[in-house]
C-alpha cells in the first residue's frame, strides 16, 4: 500500500476510510482496504463509477480489490454486478 502511495498521487476517499486509486487517468482503479461490508457495497460501487465517468478513459478499465476484505461471496458478487451494470466489465478480486 505504502508502494502505491507513492506511486499514485491520484486517490479518493469514498465514506471516509475507503481510498481507491486511480492509475492511468481511470484505466485502473486499485481498492486494497482490508475491510468492505456488505452495506458499503454500493456507496463504494457508485464512487468508482462516477470517478470513472469523469475520467473518461482512452481503454477498458479494469478494478481490482483485495479478495480478503469482502464480508463475503455475496458483498463481492453485489460489487462486481454494479460495476459490470454500469460498463466496468473488468472487475478482479486478488
Amino acid at each position: 500500500m505504502l508502494l502505491i502511495s507513492l506511486l499514485v498521487r491520484d486517490f479518493r476517499d469514498f465514506r471516509g476510510s475507503k481510498k481507491v486509486f486511480s492509475i492511468g487517468y481511470g484505466v485502473l482503479f486499485v481498492c486494497l482496504n482490508t475491510a468492505i461490508s456488505g452495506k458499503e457495497v454500493e456507496d463504494l460501487a457508485q464512487g468508482i463509477i462516477d470517478w470513472h465517468k469523469g475520467l473518461e478513459p482512452a481503454g477498458d478499465t479494469q478494478v481490482v480489490f483485495r479478495d480478503s476484505a469482502f464480508a463475503n461471496d455475496i458483498a463481492k458478487t453485489n460489487m462486481t454486478a454494479i460495476l459490470e451494470q454500469n460498463g466496468i466489465k473488468h472487475v478482479r478480486s486478488l
